[in-house]
């Protein structure tokens, strides 16, 4: 199986196998065909190698809604950027259907490029509740869950069972073990994804959320981190570099660098998407066997995490938004949401197979990352998304390296964060 990245931006993939249909949320009074016809989907480059082969399933039994695929490239900085070119050509565009990150959804939203959605059209009472919230601007459906994801904190369970300590519920106890224990092991103690890119928005937000605080409100217009929440959240990570049991090469990880120290043996901990566990337990890693998942801990208990993932909108030109929100209700449907998970090993939105028998023990994990869902809430909301995520990552990391206090990192993402609100 060839494993994707799963970048913090959230999973920009379409994992799935389409083997018949089912009219989910079809109207009787469409079959007329109102609204139909082919359709051009967007995604992101870098997919699982069957999704070519799922769409042709597809046209074959929907001749006259024939879908076209265009994959863009694996970047996801990249493909945004050419998504939002398309977007801005108006009725010249080419795409009908997008695969977005969750964090876009306000953006494309506020800037008329997506189209609202009527709720009643897809299983949204199916899904795990806090997914419904990504696709969602200013009160209004604006996109559909199609894949989720949660931070787990992953660990050595072997190691922990040799010093008969059970697996970290605070933050407390993740240093202390972090610093303590690690080393006897050969060990580094925690990592998560802390160069400046999106992952750190991500790790940052979580140590925040955790703490009990928040970094904008209103759907971006209000700007809330100046709080000793986040003070605590940022001082957190900050004093786990300066300490050393976040490891300085830490600084440098995305998913894939931290995910490898991880499986390769080098790590006591790790905060990463559940694609990491997978992995790291797959015949042929270091640690095979050896794997643990927790939700991530907090200052008094279980944290908060951020929620990843992807959903599908239709765009405002879309030539045929009757075939895009079918093939949506399709794609959202219990049967394929199966396919999202045993094929893709993508955590899908329908909360029913979390609670599958069959499926959790394939996926052990998937209780826990059930948990870490229902407790999950989205990135900050704003159109200016983009440029939010570039103030955090930057004043955090300059937290993290030393160059600034946290209180004095939490006193500038305030400025800054209210000179981009303001635009």
């Amino acid at each position: 199986m060839r494993w994707i990245r799963a970048a913090g931006r959230g999973l920009l993939v379409l994992a799935v196998v389409l083997t018949g249909y089912v009219a989910s949320g079809a109207r009787a009074d469409e079959a007329a065909g109102g609204g139909r016809g082919p359709l051009t989907l967007a995604t992101a480059g870098d997919l699982t190698g069957y999704l070519g082969p799922l769409l042709d399933g597809w046209n074959r039994t929907h001749p006259g809604e024939r879908v076209t695929l265009v994959e863009l490239p694996d970047s996801a900085d990249e493909t945004h950027a050419q998504m939002t070119t398309d977007l801005r050509g108006g009725d010249r565009g080419r795409f009908d259907v997008l695969n977005i990150d969750v964090n876009w959804t306000s953006e494309f939203a506020a800037a008329g490029w997506i189209r609202p959605l009527p709720p009643g059209r897809f299983p949204l009472k199916s899904f795990l509740p806090p997914v419904v919230d990504t696709a969602t601007y200013d009160g209004r459906l604006y996109a559909v869950p199609y894949v989720t994801n949660a931070g787990l904190l992953l660990y050595r369970k072997d190691v922990l069972a040799a010093e008969g300590v059970p697996a970290p519920r605070t933050w407390a106890e993740l240093a202390h073990d972090a610093r303590t224990i690690a080393p006897r092991h050969g060990l580094d103690g925690y990592a998560g994804q802390f160069l400046p890119y999106e992952g750190l928005t991500v790790n940052a937000a979580e140590a925040v959320y955790s703490a009990g605080g928040s970094i904008l409100g209103d759907e971006g217009a209000r700007v809330t981190v100046n709080s000793a929440a986040a003070r605590e959240g940022i001082g957190f990570l900050a004093r786990g570099v300066r300490e050393g049991w976040i490891p300085k090469r830490a600084l440098t990880y995305k998913e894939e660098e931290s995910r490898r120290a991880f499986q390769d043996g080098r790590l006591l901990f790790l905060r990463n998407w559940p694609y990491a566990y997978v992995a790291a337990s797959a015949p042929g890693s270091k640690v095979a066997g050896k794997v643990g998942a927790v939700p991530l801990p907090g200052p008094d208990g279980p944290g908060t995490s951020v929620l990843g993932g992807s959903s599908l909108a239709v765009t405002t030109h879309a030539r045929h938004p009757d075939s895009a929100a079918r093939l949506i209700a399709y794609l959202t449907g219990e049967r394929v949401q199966r396919e999202v998970l045993t094929r893709g090993a993508l955590p899908p939105v329908r909360a029913s197979l979390y609670d599958d028998p069959s499926l959790v023990r394939k996926f052990p994990y998937l209780p826990t990352l059930r948990q870490s869902v229902l407790s999950a809430v989205p990135r900050p909301k704003s159109p200016h998304y983009d440029q939010v995520s570039l103030v955090v990552q930057a004043v955090v990391h300059d937290a993290l390296t030393g160059r600034q206090t946290p209180g004095s990192a939490v006193r500038r993402l305030a400025r800054e964060l209210a000179a981009v609100s303001h635009r």
